[in-house]
């Protein structure tokens, strides 16, 4: 998987993610959407971190809401 993927198709899996989040932790997709872009998860996927835009939305899912967590 490269990082060169297009940003159409990266938008649109930060829009899975954000949605599936907002879900899971029974937060507004405003409040999810804020948490998404100042975490650190984002962060590592727009720098392509150890490809972490090439794991599975529910993965992702997953560090943020560790994250969600700590921050806490």
């Amino acid at each position: 998987c490269l990082m060169e993927a297009n940003s159409v198709l990266l938008q649109k899996k930060y829009a899975r993610i954000v949605a599936l989040f907002a879900e899971q932790m029974q937060v507004t997709l405003d409040a999810a959407l804020e948490f998404f872009y100042r975490s650190e998860t984002y962060q590592e996927l727009r720098d392509g971190i150890a490809d972490l835009h090439c794991r599975s939305d529910q993965y992702i899912v997953d560090e943020l809401k560790l994250e969600f967590q700590s921050a806490k």
